[in-house]
């Protein structure tokens, strides 16, 4: 009996522990976001949300040409 006790306990402080992180991780993403050097950084810089996606095919040519050299 004890044993599941402290299975439990263990279980719910892992729980808590993630839900405290995306609380934090939340408040700090809006909290930069919103602040006004938040909002001087994406005007100055943009936001680079733009992800360049590579082919398979574009690899194996790419390193077949760097072999060929």
């Amino acid at each position: 009996m004890m044993a599941g006790q402290v299975f439990g306990v263990a279980i719910l402080g892992v729980i808590d522990l993630f839900i405290v992180y995306l609380v934090i991780f939340t408040a700090v993403k809006d909290g930069i976001d919103r602040s006004e050097i938040g909002k001087l950084m994406k005007k100055r810089y943009g936001v680079k949300d733009e992800i360049i996606t590579v082919s398979d095919d574009e690899i194996e040519k790419e390193l077949e040409d760097g072999f060929k050299s």
